[in-house]
């Protein structure tokens, strides 16, 4: 059989058609490149089904086309739409409360079909952590591209004078970081565009192994992008440009991108109204994605367009810098094509540039190019030799740079033919997906039959003993909560509830051992649990007599050195302690807190990561710390189990401690029941809400 491939793209609008580029920050190159990857992917012989699984949305402020749950792209390509979070749209820093419930509904998907992908490809940070969720609950191989970096894009603003408490407010960089590290950890390849995003950006992480990254230059689609105008395209972009100019006629610098803050559009604005030069010369044109009413926008789009718009005013720039607010995403290719004609200068004043597919197309359209020494345009000028590079956070540097690409026509000229020839050699998208194709099907072959540090992976097919669900629903309660303060008159009704219904089966969740959880058990005189999830998740056993979950256990030891774990815990000295050998398991390190000591928990987690150990840490009652494979949790733990019994997790009931004041978001949850009652009157309750229980 040929190749079946699933993308993961949960954030912006993304549809397979008229892409709304540039609406919002979220909608961007990224948005092309996976579509035209799909679409290039699935035209192969050799591939068989290429899906894309995006965010369903529901909203009247966006196009109805993005709550269809499947739209077809064309040669056995099409997006599917899952329903995560609210209806409504929401930009990406707001969708990581909504993540598992997404890497829920990819596994259901998954499961439900007779066959899994050969792998699955996340973009950006918030599909990496659903991948790494998904490819570690199916074992299937993970491949990852970052596009952009929580961690460069952190020192890129700290640099710019934003404060570490506003970087977290505005971007969730904490989460977003930490996604990254446990997709890297997971991904079976990373791939990157360039040698510099691997070797400086993507080495800031410790849980990024070079050996399973790969460089695979982005491809330009040539029937779209090329130097040869099309009859009338000159006077439809004139249409849109001209109004603002007082001499259409100049050669451009032309930007396309979307009003964000890291794109540093301003600092061109600025560049350009400091020069005379370049105002004599040159007009700017600006395309920065569509916008009808400014009150619609976001605030940094809101933002910047000011930044944008003051600059202009400051420099009294009017009729020299135009910046339309429409334009469609098929006249993209004509925009380039025009300000070819016109003798300009494509511009990408980004503050960082991973990827660079603008710079690619402006080139396959014969434009030379000005832009940020970073990333992806090093290797597009190093390979084209079509312009050159400048410090765009240096104001005089980026002015002369611009200054001299415009300053002598035949080096004009020997750029533009270098850039259409340079492309068509070293950035097809026959060459991009040839490649990428290679390099999938070598890391997922690898996946499959590799060791993980003399562990093998268990196999897609390998599930626990009992593969079939002995109940039709699942109560799953917090023993050690239990046991602090029972209630007989409470204990006894749901004892009634429990035998009344045999359907509802009864699992228990602890971080003691079998031996204790077994023993304490007997004091609730509840019927016997079908399931036991121990040792804060890291033991899984069945039944009265506590049968180990083998496959759990295999799937959990993929990695784990737990000497190595004791070893490299031993630094911190006086402030851990390990608690008694009863309490410390083959799959978990426990720990006694001296004193509740704050950043003790991260100061473990960044030790743990510096020394590459796939291995998570937690902390609870403010004493006590364990340290668990990366792989094992009590939610890890339950999605495996109905993942193996083939039991909904909608039939699955999960009665947690009392909650804290952090929790009082999820009460609009549907998802979730905030109990009146403690303890067992408070379990009741919940059957009673839930329905769980057959009347």
């Amino acid at each position: 059989m040929g190749y079946y491939l699933l993308h993961l793209h949960l954030h912006g609008l993304f549809r397979g058609h008229d892409l709304e580029l540039g609406r919002d920050a979220d909608t961007g190159g990224q948005t092309t490149y996976v579509l035209e990857l799909a679409k290039g992917l699935a035209a192969r012989p050799e591939v068989d089904r290429v899906d894309v699984i995006t965010r369903l949305i529901q909203d009247k402020r966006v196009s109805p086309d993005y709550a269809e749950p499947r739209e077809d792209l064309g040669d056995g390509a099409q997006i599917l739409r899952l329903p995560c979070g609210p209806r409504s749209y929401l930009r990406k820093e707001l969708l990581w409360p909504y993540l598992d419930e997404m890497a829920d509904a990819v596994v259901a998907q998954l499961t439900a079909q007779q066959r899994r992908p050969d792998w699955i490809h996340a973009h950006y940070a918030d599909a990496g952590y659903v991948g790494a969720l998904v490819s570690q609950r199916l074992n299937i191989p993970l491949v990852f591209t970052g596009h952009s970096l929580g961690r460069e894009k952190q020192r890129r603003l700290l640099e710019g004078g934003m404060g570490h408490e506003q970087i977290e407010q505005t971007y969730a960089i904490g989460r977003r970081i930490e996604a990254e590290e446990r997709c890297l950890a997971q991904a079976a390849l990373v791939i990157t565009s360039t040698q510099q995003e691997a070797q400086q950006q993507y080495a800031c992480y410790g849980s990024f192994d070079p050996d399973r990254a790969v460089v695979v230059p982005p491809g330009v689609d040539a029937q779209r992008f090329h130097p040869e105008l099309l009859p009338g395209e000159c006077s439809e972009v004139e249409g849109l440009i001209a109004p603002f100019l007082r001499d259409p006629s100049k050669p451009p610098l032309l930007c396309i991108c979307r009003a964000v803050r890291c794109k540093n559009v301003p600092a061109l604005v600025e560049a350009y109204g400091r020069s005379a030069l370049l105002q004599e010369r040159h007009n700017l044109v600006l395309v920065l994605g569509c916008r009808d009413d400014p009150r619609s926008l976001e605030k940094q789009q809101r933002d910047q367009f000011q930044q944008i718009f003051e600059l202009v005013d400051r420099f009294d720039l009017y009729g020299r810098v135009a910046y339309p607010k429409h334009h469609r995403g098929d006249q993209i290719p004509a925009i380039y094509r025009w300000a070819a004609r016109r003798g300009g200068i494509f511009v990408n004043p980004a503050l960082t540039e991973p990827f660079g597919l603008t710079l690619l197309e402006a080139a396959a359209c014969g434009l030379p190019l000005v832009s940020t020494d970073d990333g992806g345009p090093r290797d597009i000028v190093h390979r084209c030799s079509n312009g050159q590079l400048a410090d765009v956070t240096d104001l005089d540097a980026l002015q002369q740079a611009l200054e001299n690409a415009g300053a002598d026509p035949r080096r004009w000229q020997h750029w533009s033919d270098n850039g259409i020839e340079a492309v068509t050699r070293n950035f097809s998208w026959d060459a991009h997906v040839c490649s990428y194709l290679g390099e999938g099907d070598r890391a997922a072959t690898a996946w499959v039959a590799q060791k993980w540090d003399g562990l093998a992976l268990v196999p897609p097919v390998m599930f626990s003993e009992q593969s079939t669900a002995p109940v039709q629903r699942l109560l799953l309660l917090d023993l050690d909560v239990f046991l602090q303060a029972p209630q007989p008159q409470g204990l006894e009704v749901l004892r009634e509830r429990l035998h009344a219904d045999p359907g509802c089966g009864l699992g228990m969740l602890s971080g003691r051992n079998f031996a204790s959880a077994r023993l304490r058990y007997r004091e609730l005189h509840l019927p016997d649990p079908a399931v036991w999830i121990l040792e804060a998740g890291a033991d899984l056993r069945y039944g009265h007599d506590g049968r180990q979950d083998q496959s759990w256990n295999a799937h959990i030891a993929a990695g784990w050195q737990r000497e190595a774990v004791v070893e490299t815990l031993e630094g911190l000295g006086p402030r851990l302690r390990l608690q008694p050998e009863v309490n410390q398991g083959d799959f978990k390190v426990s720990y006694l807190l001296q004193t509740p000591t704050a950043g003790v928990l991260k100061m473990v987690k960044q030790r743990l990561r510096l020394h590459r150990l796939k291995a998570r840490a937690h902390l609870f009652n403010h004493l006590f710390l364990d340290v668990l494979p990366q792989r094992a949790s009590k939610t890890d733990a339950i999605r495996h189990l109905a993942i193996s019994w083939g039991l909904p997790l909608e039939q699955v009931l999960v009665v947690a401690a009392e909650h804290d004041r952090s929790l009082d978001h999820l009460r609009r949850s549907p998802q979730v029941f905030f109990a009146s009652r403690p303890q067992a009157w408070g379990v009741v309750e919940g059957l009673e809400h839930h329905r769980l229980l057959r009347r």
